[in-house]
């Protein structure tokens, strides 16, 4: 399915585009500021963070830079994984007009979903980069590999949401279960705290969680300058769980698909 899945992507590029921005609009149709509420939303979560933890807990810099900056590389590719769980697992239900349509490829639609959030992203992977120049950290060869944790999270995310996608189908009750699990993850990944602070025997649990390996990956990239093959373990014990993950998604997806039409 993953070569038939490569092959429908390239042939229904422009459809994906197309419906992605219509996606992306339709959030904030009826909304006075529109589609500004996209951006507006996390950067006030942002200040929110920035205030509570570096000037009401006086957080002090990590690793010798601002705390700001620590913060939103973590926080940034977090938004974007959270968004995109949460959208693309509701995917086919909410275009269940779509599913009926024997000629529509529905295993297309968490992609929309993902290039909706993508569009954000790729705004705030920008505003990342003008917020460390402000601070007065220039761009280097390093900031190029945040590319890299970009495409790594999106395939991570293309085999989860496809599982996830397809069950929900079947059991309404998982929309609910991922939201609790994505408000349970972002206290859990080391996102505004360090893992340097765990004892060491449970630093191999976290590093797990293949959201870390991003949000790690977008803070080698900025702040530490660490090519991810650098961390060949951490790097090999990621694409594991990601394959497999990937693996899992398509073979329930292909065996869940044609039973779509009849529970919806």
């Amino acid at each position: 399915m993953i070569i038939t899945f490569l092959s429908d992507l390239k042939k229904n590029k422009d459809l994906l585009f197309k419906l992605a921005k219509n996606d992306f609009r339709s959030k904030y149709v009826g909304n006075s500021l529109g589609m500004l509420w996209a951006f507006i939303q996390p950067i006030i979560t942002i200040l929110i963070f920035w205030f509570v933890f570096q000037v009401g807990f006086k957080s002090q810099p990590v690793d010798d830079f601002p705390f700001i900056l620590w913060l939103i590389s973590g926080m940034i590719p977090w938004f974007f994984i959270a968004e995109t769980l949460s959208s693309a697992t509701n995917s086919i239900l909410a275009n269940s007009f779509l599913v009926k349509k024997i000629v529509f490829k529905v295993s297309l639609l968490p992609i929309v979903q993902t290039l909706s959030s993508l569009m954000v992203h790729l705004f705030f992977i920008f505003f990342i980069f003008g917020m460390f120049i402000y601070y007065g950290y220039y761009p280097n060869v390093y900031w190029l590999q945040i590319f890299y944790y970009l495409f790594s999270a999106s395939i991570f995310l293309l085999g989860l949401t496809w599982l996830t996608s397809s069950v929900v189908v079947f059991f309404k009750d998982l929309g609910q279960i991922v939201s609790m699990i994505i408000q349970f993850g972002f206290w859990l990944t080391p996102i505004f705290w360090s893992i340097k602070i765990l004892p060491e025997e449970f630093k191999p649990l976290i590093e797990l969680n293949p959201i870390y390996y991003i949000v790690e990956g977008y803070r080698d990239s900025l702040i530490y300058n660490i090519w991810f093959w650098e961390k060949p373990l951490l790097t090999m014990q990621f694409w594991i769980i990601t394959l497999l993950t990937l693996v899992i998604g398509t073979f329930v997806f292909r065996k869940l698909r044609p039973h779509f039409a009849d529970v919806m």
